[in-house]
């Protein structure tokens, strides 16, 4: 069956999501959504008015478009003045929406090749900025709040780092994107940054692709904007007019994600061609961060290739984007998925540039989805609650020199394993305490049961080899558990399915990994990155433990971190050292 013009094939969930449908017609959904009505969402008068301040995502890309012609003369003046490369410093909303764009389209010919830091390891800052010309780099500092501890970080050691080759015209090389007011506003001041873009305020950071955060970097790559916003401006006027629910694209997907969640169908799973793949990271902050509070949620799964329809549990949802048509064995696993009664909702685009009408369509859809879960979608307490751990973390290590750990389960080869008192005793059955630490990894899927998902909160530089043994494993998890799984990298993941991990259901099994390689200063701070990136994983751990969730933490712990990955996805997947 077709709903606004995107295939759904729904099964036994087909009455319940028309029936949805009907009642966002009834109530006129589309129209409130339009007029800024908070009444759509759950709250009192405090959070009402806090959501109308939110809500800037709908208009922005209309009002955008007059300001091309500006970014476009921006741009000019930049490779102008001889800048061939940009590094963006930024986190979550700031960051996805710019790398999401470079994936997808690339440098243009004559415009600047666009590199992100948004990793807090030492090793990250430190070969980002080694590779990097800072005769020919123009520094983007992104920030909606303007004190984000990682990018203010950041800041500081490029800041430092430029003028040790501009001298007094550092500033000249540097560029910020902030709200009005902001820290950041007045440092870029401060230091003479070459140009500051004030974004409008009303926007949340997951919602602000295609505002100022999303359409510098995406100008100085050489995106055509102005195709980007007409097409993102016709998918929300099609929102905004088409009253009838099951002709409204955004919203109709929107009831089915919500529907499907509350049905317990909670694990929506991406399926994107190869030309918007760079969309699921996106995608994923959006709806994790959105809809993950209150003990609900809707847990997207990226980068998860399809298998055979037995490894899948009555949990999910697939969704398919793509330009043009999928791949024959992708289209066929699909179709296989249907026929064993999972929902697939699919629908092509035929354009790249229809990436703006998807930014809007995935905003929309979010927005009503958390209206059918009730839930608001515009604040996220539960990254507040995680960033105020890792100051605590850090306020402890100045004081005492050293970090507080948990008491190890083990530890062997450099490994070493520890988890919450009340996990280790639910593992204890499974693996001898002392035992070697990838034992306990191996143990802890024990503790999934039906409707969970497995996450690996991996704090370290993603590599291609790393993120091949992380997937590795994760896939041999799903298929052996039936359970959804999700890979994220810390702490870029803390502004992302963070917010789920705490503030979702209790249905998530966590093994973080942690490794460190050696310092690197912040200029201006008592610590360095090091201890930066291990206060924010042990923050986040901390968290987890407070609120119960089942996590075991094994800390690699030594300089060869590719051997001991191996050894930790070997035992993990169940494959002997020496097959």
């Amino acid at each position: 069956m077709k709903i606004a013009g995107i295939d759904c094939a729904l099964g036994a969930y087909e009455d319940a999501i028309r029936t949805r449908l009907v009642r966002l017609t009834r109530e006129q959904a589309a129209a409130r959504l339009a007029r800024r009505d908070p009444g759509l969402w759950p709250g009192d008068a405090q959070a009402h008015e806090a959501i109308r301040h939110r809500l800037g995502w709908l208009d922005v890309p209309a009002a955008m478009r007059a300001r091309v012609a500006e970014l476009e003369e921006f741009t000019q003046s930049i490779t102008d003045a001889g800048f061939t490369h940009a590094l963006l410093l930024g986190m979550g909303g700031s960051s996805l929406a710019p790398e999401t764009m470079m994936l997808t389209y690339g440098s243009r010919p004559g415009r600047l090749e666009l590199a992100i830091l948004d990793n807090t390891s030492p090793h990250a800052v430190r070969w980002e900025l080694q590779r990097h010309d800072p005769r020919t780099t123009l520094v983007i500092v992104s920030s909606k709040s303007g004190g984000t501890i990682e990018v203010t970080s950041f800041e500081r050691a490029a800041f430092e780092w430029m003028e040790k080759e501009r001298g007094a015209e550092a500033g000249s090389a540097f560029v910020a994107i902030t709200d009005p007011g902001t820290q950041l506003e007045d440092l870029a001041r401060t230091r003479n940054y070459r140009k500051t873009f004030l974004n409008p305020p009303d926007i949340g950071g997951r919602y602000s692709a295609l505002s100022y955060f999303g359409l510098v970097p995406a100008a100085l790559i050489g995106v055509d904007l102005s195709a980007l916003l007409d097409r993102a401006v016709a998918e929300l006027d099609t929102a905004r007019l088409e009253t009838d629910a099951a002709a409204n694209p955004g919203v109709a997907l929107g009831a089915a994600l919500g529907e499907l969640g509350r049905e317990g169908r909670d694990k929506l799973t991406l399926v994107l061609g190869e030309s918007l793949e760079a969309l699921g990271a996106w995608i994923e902050q959006l709806v994790a961060e959105s809809t993950g509070k209150q003990g609900r949620g809707i847990l997207p799964v990226d980068e998860e290739p399809l298998s055979d329809p037995s490894v899948y549990a009555n949990d999910r949802v697939f969704v398919a984007v793509s330009v043009g048509e999928l791949p024959p064995p992708t289209r066929n696993a699909l179709s296989a998925l249907e026929a064993a009664g999972h929902p697939v909702v699919r629908w092509n685009r035929s354009s790249c540039l229809d990436l703006g009408a998807e930014f809007a369509r995935w905003e929309v859809a979010t927005a009503i989805a958390a209206h059918g879960i009730d839930v608001n979608p515009f604040d996220e307490p539960n990254v507040s609650e995680a960033k105020q751990s890792t100051q605590q973390v850090l306020a402890r290590y100045l004081e005492r020199g050293h970090f507080d750990e948990c008491p190890p389960l083990a530890s062997f080869g450099g490994l070493t394993a520890c988890a919450p008192e009340a996990i280790a005793e639910r593992l204890r059955p499974f693996v001898k305490l002392g035992e070697d630490p990838t034992s306990w990894a191996r143990a802890l899927p024990a503790l999934l049961e039906p409707g969970d998902y497995f996450a690996v909160l991996a704090y370290m530089t993603r590599t291609p080899e790393r993120h091949e043994l992380l997937q590795r494993f994760r896939l041999a998890i799903r298929d052996r558990h039936r359970v959804a799984t999700t890979l994220g990298y810390g702490p870029r993941f803390l502004h992302s399915t963070g917010q789920f991990h705490k503030g979702g259901p209790d249905t998530g099994v966590f093994l973080q990994i942690c490794a460190e390689k050696d310092e690197y200063p912040i200029p201006g701070e008592r610590y360095g990155f090091k201890a930066l990136h291990r206060a924010q994983a042990t923050g986040d751990y901390q968290v987890l433990e407070r609120r119960g969730r089942r996590v075991l933490r094994i800390d690699l712990g030594v300089r060869d971190h590719g051997a001991a990955l191996t050894a930790l996805a070997d035992a993990i997947a169940g494959i002997p050292e020496d097959a």
